[in-house]
């Protein structure tokens, strides 16, 4: 059986002060009426029913999404006392699956990302699984834009086709770019962007892990030899904090053999920060963009995310604007990216109740 597992546990910093630790930016309203995990759910339901949609987050942000999507069985929650980075939540999802159905394939999606042509991305998804038989398939972004922020995937030979989509070999895969390299890779046609969502049978995918993160493997068999015992959550309590945090980027698909690449345009935009709302939500005539109650005169380029009270702007422009109960943040758009330093300034300065 083929299965969906939603990765639902990143905290958001540089979506903050909106975001916070108790309740993350997968939990939240940040573009239409949906939340964003309630839309990671959706979009795929065409495909995949609520039995085989698995979602790996915290322990302590399981009760808020078991309540926004209540038709997913609770026993489909697989929770980390503690985020480890992508490589141990995929490895921990895999072996729940493999639990299930040895003979599985999966799809890692993320609950943070927003994709408008949804029909398109089921199509491919279901092109993928038939692709995924032995290889190791990343789903690539046909670039629309010269992006620093994202990694890229240089793509080789082509490699096959299926049911109208083209995928190719991988030759490697390469970290955020500065500015010139980046239009080096898009105009030459060769590069896609890194989404994040691949496509792999379990049962190939914990190879990787025994050959690659040895350490962990052990670690996850650990884990897995205690599944369904009364034990388990003592198990994963002691064994998750010794976990090397790793991001699978980096643990597996870097070093990994017979990996191809699907590039696609399918409407993706990953909310990974303030300025990506800019390209969701319909600014005014002078490039603005308002969520919640606002006056402005003489603003441009600028985003407002209110809460309740007015906020009022008036000559500005390049400015991003977020009103929550007990914090206001103002920063200028260029410096959007760089929000999360103001939450490591919280820390440092031991006001942890903010973030």
């Amino acid at each position: 059986m083929y299965y969906a597992v939603i990765m639902a546990g990143g905290s958001g910093t540089r979506l903050w002060p909106l975001s916070r630790r108790d309740y993350p930016k997968q939990a939240l309203k940040l573009v239409g009426e949906r939340t964003m995990f309630q839309y990671a759910v959706e979009r795929i339901r065409s495909i995949f029913p609520p039995e085989r949609i698995v979602a790996v987050t915290l322990a302590k942000h399981a009760p808020i999404l078991m309540a926004q999507v209540p038709e997913l069985p609770a026993g489909n929650f697989i929770l980390e006392p503690e985020g480890r980075g992508t490589a141990p939540a995929i490895g921990l999802a895999a072996i729940h699956i493999m639990d299930q159905d040895p003979e599985a394939c999966m799809v890692i999606l993320t609950a943070d990302h927003f994709i408008t042509e949804t029909k398109r991305f089921c199509e491919v998804l279901a092109a993928a699984e038939k692709v995924a038989d032995g290889r190791l398939v990343a789903l690539g972004i046909q670039p629309s834009s010269p992006s620093t922020g994202f990694g890229y995937i240089h793509q080789g030979a082509l490699a096959g086709e299926e049911n109208g989509f083209p995928f190719y070999t991988v030759e490697r895969f390469t970290e955020k770019p500065d500015l010139a390299t980046a239009r080096t890779m898009m105009d030459s046609g060769e590069y896609s962007w890194n989404s994040g969502m691949f496509v792999w049978q379990v049962s190939r995918i914990l190879k990787e892990f025994k050959t690659q993160m040895p350490d962990f493997y052990a670690q996850l068999m650990e884990v897995k030899a205690a599944l369904g015992a009364p034990g388990y959550q003592a198990v994963m309590e002691r064994i998750w904090p010794q976990v090397s945090k790793e991001t699978i980027d980096y643990g597996i698909m870097e070093g990994a053999g017979d990996v191809v690449v699907i590039p696609v345009d399918i409407g993706w935009t990953d909310i990974g920060s303030w300025g990506s709302l800019f390209n969701l939500i319909p600014a005014d005539a002078d490039d603005n963009v308002f969520v919640g109650p606002h006056i402005d005169i003489d603003t441009k380029n600028t985003l407002i995310f209110g809460n309740k009270r007015l906020v009022a702007v008036m000559g500005v422009q390049d400015l991003v604007i977020v009103d929550t109960e007990d914090v206001v943040m103002v920063c200028s758009r260029e410096r959007e990216q760089d929000v999360k330093a103001l939450v490591e300034y919280l820390k440092q300065t031991h006001q942890e109740g903010l973030i």
